[in-house]
């Protein structure tokens, strides 16, 4: 990176801090609502009400995972985007600690199934589900999905992001693992997403530049950057990220490390 290009990412990082620090009390970002980013694509969200929400909650194997959060002892839904190690993670050993329910497509729901979990839902894109009052809807994402084990390989439906809407209406677009797709304009028309978590890692998902693309059809008012810089493949960076998105004034970025909670 030239001196030019550090200069920029050093005044964009920090504004955005300067922003996160002090211009987002929590009216402004959901009356309430509490987010925990935990590595990788793994969320932590906690409602006004108290309602816990775990979205791909690849932990305990996480590099990224700090120690004190590997270990769930509350939980009462499980999003669950596909079934991919990385973001299936230890969502079986945690619905079966917290008796939280397991949200997934169908074919991975049937899995779960199999595994001994007793609450699971099973979904398909365009449906919604309601539970203490959030809404979760399942919605299209460009990827794969399978689990592997003992070197089979297991089909476990199509991939998906979730659209999750609070009590107090606050609305969160968790895109899972995708690349840029025109639906992501329907999801901003429909949907109108307060907060977009995108993957900006590239070889397996969308890379920056995508990502900021997909902020163009989205229209959030803000995104967190996610599932970059876990393993060495992943290039795409948040400097990269913020540098994409210099045109896109209306949209906050919010780089959070894990571990660290937007409160």
């Amino acid at each position: 990176m030239g001196r030019k290009g550090l200069g920029v990412f050093v005044v964009s990082f920090f504004f955005v801090s300067f922003f996160f620090s002090s211009s987002l009390p929590a009216a402004e970002i959901g009356q309430g609502v509490k987010i925990t980013y935990l590595g990788h694509a793994a969320f932590k969200l906690v409602s006004a009400q108290g309602v816990v929400i775990y979205i791909d909650p690849y932990l305990k194997n996480n590099p990224q995972t700090p120690p004190e959060h590997k270990e769930v002892d509350k939980a009462d839904l499980i999003l669950i985007t596909h079934g991919h190690g990385d973001h299936l993670g230890d969502a079986v050993a945690i619905a079966q600690k917290t008796n939280a329910s397991a949200v997934a497509m169908a074919e991975l729901a049937t899995y779960l199934t199999q595994k001994g979990l007793k609450n699971v839902v099973r979904m398909n894109k365009g449906g919604s589900y309601t539970a203490k009052g959030i809404r979760v809807t399942l919605v299209n994402a460009q990827h794969s999905s399978s689990v592997t084990e003992e070197g089979r390989v297991i089909y476990t439906g199509e991939p998906g992001g979730f659209i999750i809407r609070f009590e107090n209406g606050f609305t969160v677009y968790h895109a899972g693992d995708t690349a840029v797709m025109a639906d992501m304009k329907i999801f901003g028309d429909i949907y109108k997403p307060n907060l977009a978590l995108l993957p900006i890692g590239s070889h397996f998902t969308m890379d920056p530049v995508e990502a900021a693309y997909a902020c163009q059809l989205l229209r959030p008012q803000f995104a967190i950057p996610m599932h970059y810089k876990t393993f060495p493949v992943l290039t795409g960076t948040p400097e990269a990220f913020l540098q994409a998105m210099k045109d896109q004034p209306g949209v906050k970025v919010l780089v959070i490390n894990p571990g660290q909670t937007i409160e």
